[in-house]
C-alpha cells in the first residue's frame, strides 16, 4: 500500500521561505513523475511544479524564479523550496507522485496536504 507523507508547511511572513517534503513508501517498484499542487479556499486545485524521473522541471508562471522543485530518488522524496513567499501563495499544498507498483501498473497518489499561510 503506497503512502505519501508530507511535512514542512506552516505560517511565515511575506518574503520568507519554507521547504515542503513528501516521502513515498510501501509497495514501490519505481517512482515516475512527482509534483506539487495547491488549493486556496474557494479555488480549484492548481499545478505548482512538476519534475520528471529524468529531472526535467516545469513551473506555474506565478512561482517561476521563487520556487524550486527537486527530488531524492534514493529516499523516494520530492521537495519544494519556496522563497520570497507572497500572501497569494497561501493554500493547502499537495504532493502527487506517480508510482509503479509493478512493471505493468502505475498510479498517481496524493499526499494528505499541508497548510502554507503567508501573512502580509
Amino acid at each position: 500500500q503506497v503512502q505519501l507523507v508530507e511535512s514542512g508547511g506552516g505560517l511565515v511572513q511575506a518574503g520568507g521561505s519554507l521547504r515542503l517534503s513528501c516521502a513515498a513508501s510501501g509497495g514501490i517498484f519505481s517512482i515516475n513523475a512527482m509534483g506539487w499542487y495547491r488549493q486556496a479556499p474557494g479555488q480549484q486545485r492548481e499545478l505548482v511544479a512538476t519534475i520528471t524521473s529524468s529531472g526535467s522541471t516545469n513551473y506555474a508562471d506565478s512561482v517561476k524564479g521563487r520556487f524550486t522543485i527537486s527530488r531524492d530518488n534514493a529516499k523516494n522524496t520530492v521537495y519544494l523550496q519556496m522563497n520570497s513567499l507572497k500572501p497569494e501563495d497561501t493554500a493547502v499544498y499537495y504532493c502527487n507522485i506517480v508510482v509503479s507498483t509493478s512493471r505493468y501498473f502505475s498510479n498517481g497518489y496524493w499526499g494528505q496536504g499541508t497548510q502554507v499561510t503567508v501573512s502580509s
